[in-house]
């Protein structure tokens, strides 16, 4: 009889037919020493190279990798909300495709799971561009700036998260990258832990200085809206408090 995954990978994937076979295969040796039942999905988001195959083709090899499509290329904001609305597992781990987070870090982001909702990255040692690693630096501190967060590393998407706490998060273009600071404005505990970054060895990036600002700063904007707008939780439990 299968047994029910403790642990749920999401990985959305999009244009990188060359890094999911070595980065699945990494996934598995990183999980299975755990001896913990998990799953990982791919969720493919309209690629075009070829990746749905390469995902086809290991999800027939192995009843532990699942393969989720989408019609079309919705963003990685999209891909993570089909994978957290497929997985069975109670706690959640994220990661980008491209090979540059290391699976090898996800069992000491586990290891803060039950103590914190949430355990995120911070890329030491950044193996990228002067410029990305600038334009990630000044974005960082203007979503802290607006939203009154102080996560160090929002571009990371290497994180563990106990998937009950997703329940009264929205989800929008742009969600992943403020999953931490959504959480912390429902109180959930998060902690950022530094972790290993690796350099892309194949395909090329999705992401740049043009398609990202103005972006950004619209979501920025719009997450200290929807943070003004929400109940805090200490607020929410006066409330059912007096109640009863």
């Amino acid at each position: 009889m299968e047994q029910m995954p403790e642990i749920s990978v999401v990985l959305p994937i999009y244009n990188e037919k060359g890094n999911i076979e070595n980065l699945v295969q990494e996934i598995i040796a990183a999980i299975e020493p755990l001896s913990k039942p998990f799953e990982i999905l791919c969720v493919d988001d309209g690629s075009k190279d070829g990746s749905l195959e390469t995902i086809l083709a290991l999800c027939a090899r192995d009843a532990r990798i699942q393969a989720l499509s989408h019609e079309r290329n919705f963003g990685q904001s999209a891909a993570q909300a089909s994978g957290f609305g497929k997985a069975r597992g109670s706690i959640l781990v994220t990661l980008d495709a491209d090979g540059q987070n290391n699976p090898a870090d996800i069992p000491r982001l586990l290891s803060f799971i039950g103590e914190y909702d949430c355990a995120c990255g911070i890329r030491g040692k950044r193996r990228d561009t002067w410029v990305r690693k600038l334009s990630s630096r000044i974005a960082n501190r203007v979503r802290n700036w607006i939203t009154g967060d102080s996560i160090q590393d929002s571009g990371c998407t290497l994180r563990a998260i106990r998937k009950d706490c997703l329940k009264e998060i929205p989800i929008f273009n742009g969600m992943h990258r403020f999953l931490p600071s959504l959480l912390r404005f429902k109180g959930k505990k998060v902690i950022e832990i530094p972790v290993d970054h690796r350099e892309r060895t194949w395909g090329e990036s999705k992401y740049g200085i043009r398609n990202r600002a103005f972006r950004g700063l619209i979501d920025t904007l719009a997450i200290r809206w929807w943070k003004a707008r929400s109940f805090p939780q200490e607020r929410l439990r006066k409330l059912e408090h007096g109640r009863h």
